[in-house]
């Protein structure tokens, strides 16, 4: 590893004191991670030989009618098997670099990984049946064996994940982490780090020429030192992982010196962001073209999967609403014309995915002349247009107050949700003189449907400022999961009924 270029001081301990775990501690989070490696290695040779005595028990022992009934082959035949191909069962999950730092814990890789490995495992089996007619295996204990050994495996590696996330919650199994650069898009992407106490990335600092060497940036964290100074920093705080903003490099030449002097380095890793985190986030892709890579913007935030999840619990969700709450709507409906004249239902014109607009149904909360009554109030009229909320409306009728405290006025948009206009739970609807509002972001929103619930309505609704409810937003984009969903749905149940911060 290089020195420090001459004339750069060294870097000062006292005045860069950051979070994150000392140099010592390098070498126990190493052996935590054996240790775990170790637990994943035994956990696969015991849950996969135990896939294979159960694939016998369904297949021989139970009974089941779909399997065609015969004496069932010895016991110690199928054991014997068992144990002779867990080397090759090993060795393929070796091949397919499940025992690989770099391929664990990280999203659901890992899980592909093991569908692949026990796949070709079971491939193996065949073949070597077809090529010696000798041996011969059950096709229904084949079958079972490769179903079963997968689950077991993926549940092992699902429950020793979950303790290595408690654990990283309690300080353990995190890389020291510094950012190089310290612009926009480097403040961004340490928060969003911190934010996952799960990702194993314990941001520590930065490292940026443009800042004095100490300087508090948030959240404690601060600048450790310069780009010249980087050898020194990596050495002193045991630094695991480089994070570098592309977008602060300052030229091509500084950030290809960073990935020769620590691109083949097997303690340090290396990861640049595309330059378009603080903007994007819908996710990027990387595909080559005559074996040049090309990073691709993907045109909405969800893709494959996650779109049938999303739509499996979109339509389950709307359709039992619609039966359970119905009689309700009824109700609503009719003390609504009773309260003043006018429509039901109000439509709104607001933005959906793509910038495509659509009308979002509501029960009617406004008189029919709300448009003159506000212009007797010019001060909340002038508020409107800044916030588009306004806690005392004068527009609003008696019921509309008691529908919009406790959100039933917007019910019908349980119909935009079948009509696939809208999700349970999405960014807030907005119109389209607010997409500006967004600047930026505004690429992002349009991204995913609106939803009938969000981060935002459980995080104080009305009372949340403009700014923070655009943020919140954003959050809820980049940081999707179903998990995340449910999560909100759980929330709005209290919220809803409180009735607080509605108006």
């Amino acid at each position: 590893m290089k020195s420090s270029a001459p004339g750069v001081n060294a870097v000062s301990t006292e005045t860069v004191r950051p979070i994150g775990k000392p140099l010592s501690a390098l070498f126990a989070n190493r052996f935590l991670w054996a240790g775990y490696i170790a637990s994943l290695f035994i956990s696969d040779v015991f849950l996969s030989l135990l896939a294979f005595r159960v694939a016998y028990f369904m297949r021989f022992e139970l009974s089941l009618e779909f399997f065609k009934l015969e004496v069932p082959p010895a016991m110690p035949f199928y054991s014997s098997l068992s144990l002779l191909i867990m080397p090759a069962w090993l060795l393929i999950f070796i091949i397919e670099g499940l025992y690989k730092r770099e391929n664990l814990l990280g999203g659901t890789e890992e899980y592909s990984r093991v569908g692949r490995a026990t796949t070709v495992g079971m491939l193996v089996l065949i073949i070597a049946g077809f090529l010696e007619p000798t041996f011969i295996i059950a096709r229904g204990w084949l079958l079972l064996a490769w179903l079963l050994s997968f689950l077991f495996v993926l549940c092992g590696r699902l429950i020793l994940r979950r303790v290595v996330y408690l654990l990283r919650r309690r300080g353990y199994f995190l890389s020291n982490t510094v950012i190089v650069g310290a612009n926009d898009e480097g403040l961004s992407l340490a928060r969003q780090l911190m934010a996952w106490n799960t990702s194993g990335l314990q941001v520590i600092g930065f490292v940026d020429k443009k800042f004095k060497p100490g300087t508090l940036l948030f959240n404690n964290l601060r600048v450790l030192g310069t780009t010249e100074q980087l050898d020194e920093v990596v050495q002193l705080y045991g630094v695991e992982e480089l994070v570098l903003a592309s977008s602060a490099i300052s030229s091509h030449d500084k950030m290809l010196d960073i990935f020769q002097r620590y691109g083949v380095n097997s303690g340090v890793n290396v990861r640049m962001s595309s330059g378009l985190y603080e903007i994007i986030t819908t996710g990027l892709t990387v595909k080559e073209f005559a074996y040049v890579p090309l990073v691709g913007v993907n045109k909405v935030r969800l893709t494959g999967w996650d779109i049938f999840l999303k739509f499996l619990m979109d339509y389950a969700m709307a359709i039992q609403a619609m039966i359970v709450l119905g009689p309700l709507m009824v109700v609503i409906a009719v003390a609504i014309k009773l309260d003043s004249p006018g429509p039901i239902l109000h439509k709104r014109c607001v933005m959906g995915v793509n910038g495509k607009k659509f009308k979002a149904l509501k029960f009617r909360t406004m008189y029919i002349n709300g448009e003159e009554i506000l212009n007797s109030y010019p001060e909340q009229k002038a508020e409107l247009r800044r916030s588009y909320k306004l806690k005392d409306d004068p527009r609003v009728t008696h019921i509309g107050k008691f529908l919009r405290r406790f959100s039933l006025d917007e019910l019908p948009q349980l119909m935009n949700i079948i009509f696939r206009d809208m999700s349970v739970v999405g960014p807030r609807i907005i119109v389209p003189d607010e997409i500006d509002n967004y600047s930026q972001w505004s690429i992002n929103l349009l991204t995913v449907k609106p939803g009938l619930t969000g981060l935002w309505q459980v995080s104080g609704r009305s009372d949340v400022s403009y700014e923070e409810r655009v943020r919140l937003d954003m959050h809820y984009i980049r940081n999707w999961s179903v998990w995340l969903d449910l999560q909100i749905l759980w929330r709005t149940i209290p919220v809803v009924l409180k009735g607080t911060g509605a108006y």
